[in-house]
């Protein structure tokens, strides 16, 4: 599917959007989703290889940040009690390709203002535990988007995380890790059928995916990254949002 050439280069972009994501306790799904679509990917495979990937990545994010004390059991539970049904349910559904890349396309340009916007945020002020009532139904909607465009959810809880104080930036990486790894297995689970359509370079991007994972959630865990790191990968996914939504592939 694609030549050594390409598939470099897409090794490249996954390892750098690994490094980027899990230094705040994403599995990088956007990011590889982007990636995927700047080299001109069917939608096929985007959905399930960003969710394989998002899978190996979230996985060490969960031990590295959790090792050192950032996980809230509290926070994460409300949210992903039916995060993880609904995320199975979209994964299993099948949009139009056309429709896909709208959706995946809106969901980059979010990531993208939401890492900008947040670019030079420190950590909040007190925080409160997220009131059930809200979380529970929250949770739901982002499983169910989660397993429907191929992304953990992270994009999506964090930000709500942080704005509405319901943990420090530190604790939302931790439990965002833990949220997208059971999130992108119950998507992957959803469409299990997905894995015929999976690149023969898998291997190749998942050792990409892997190491920077490392190296990013170790940092991460420690160290949230600078405004620069996160001013450029927003706009590498505004560039991968403009193509999906505008460029017919």
């Amino acid at each position: 599917m694609l030549d050594p050439a390409h598939l470099s280069l897409l090794a490249a972009l996954v390892f750098a959007a690994a490094l980027l994501y899990s230094m705040v306790g994403h599995g990088g799904a956007s990011g590889y989703l982007a990636a995927m679509a700047l080299l001109g990917l069917a939608p096929e495979v985007m959905k399930p290889t960003a969710l394989v990937l998002n899978i190996l990545v979230s996985a060490i994010g969960t031990v590295q940040f959790a090792r050192a004390g950032r996980f809230s059991w509290r926070t994460f539970w409300p949210f992903a009690v039916a995060a993880v049904p609904l995320a199975f349910v979209g994964g299993a559904l099948t949009l139009p390709a056309v429709l896909y890349r709208r959706v995946v396309g809106v969901v980059l340009v979010y990531a993208a203002l939401r890492l900008w916007r947040r670019a030079g945020a420190g950590d909040g002020a007190a925080t409160h535990p997220a009131p059930k009532a809200v979380a529970v139904p929250l949770g739901a909607a982002i499983g169910f988007l989660s397993g429907l465009t191929g992304v953990g959810g992270g994009i999506f809880l964090s930000p709500i995380l942080v704005l509405a104080r319901w943990a420090d930036v530190r604790t939302t990486a931790g439990v965002s890790a833990v949220f997208i790894l059971v999130n992108s297995i119950a998507g992957l689970l959803g469409r299990v059928t997905s894995v015929r359509a999976l690149p023969p370079g898998l291997p190749v991007l998942a050792l990409a995916a892997v190491s920077g994972g490392l190296i990013g959630s170790t940092l991460g865990s420690r160290r949230l990254p600078g405004p620069t790191l996160r001013r450029l990968l927003a706009a590498v996914l505004a560039v991968a949002a403009w193509k999906l939504i505008v460029v017919r592939m």
